[in-house]
């Protein structure tokens, strides 16, 4: 991706919608229409893609792309991941909200100190997860909430985790572990979607 120097992955292209070149996009914004706000996306072989048009579909976005005119065009785009490069996604968030991108490589740090690495993050339809490599583990997935991941600072290259609530320890009372520190209100405390609304 020779036109970014810090990609953040935005969009991913899907089927072709129709048979005038549009096609249906799932985003990672906030706000799915605001896909179109952050200029050209880019591909990871470095094409540019610019949004003629935008209008939300279900679950996802349907997109037109300048140059991309009929069903044959988009459908070889199906696939297509879309970035930008970092520096163009503001940083005027509240303080419990973070890009996914930003977790990424960031230390896990317990009471004992370093004790793994954040290598990704995943959101399977239950809230955002931290895929987590621990020594001497090949990994674990951690529920980014408050109680399992008390502190997060990304300035300091690190986040805290809580070892009972986050589950990677087993509570000697029998119960579950991190059920004493279950959010009744259902709030967690996710990472930002890439580019979305603050």
């Amino acid at each position: 991706m020779s036109k970014l120097e810090n990609p953040v992955q935005m969009a991913v292209i899907g089927a072709a919608h129709g048979i005038k070149g549009e096609l249906r996009v799932k985003t990672f914004t906030g706000d799915p229409l605001a896909l179109a706000d952050y200029g050209p996306l880019y591909a990871k072989d470095g094409r540019a893609f610019h949004i003629t048009d935008i209008r939300p579909a279900g679950t996802v976005v349907v997109v037109r792309f300048k140059g991309v005119g009929d069903r044959n065009a988009a459908e070889a785009l199906a696939g297509t991941e879309l970035f930008v490069d970092r520096s163009v996604l503001p940083d005027d968030g509240e303080e419990d909200e973070f890009y996914h991108a930003d977790l990424i490589g960031l230390d896990v740090r317990d009471d004992t100190g370093v004790i793994g690495k954040v290598v990704a993050v995943h959101n399977f339809g239950g809230g955002d997860i931290l895929d987590v490599t621990l020594a001497g583990r090949k990994g674990v997935l951690i529920p980014f909430t408050q109680a399992a991941l008390p502190h997060v600072s990304i300035a300091d290259g690190f986040v805290e985790v809580d070892p009972l609530a986050a589950g990677l320890v087993d509570n000697d009372e029998g119960e579950e572990p991190g059920h004493s520190d279950f959010d009744p209100k259902g709030r967690p405390r996710g990472p930002k979607d890439a580019g979305g609304n603050r």
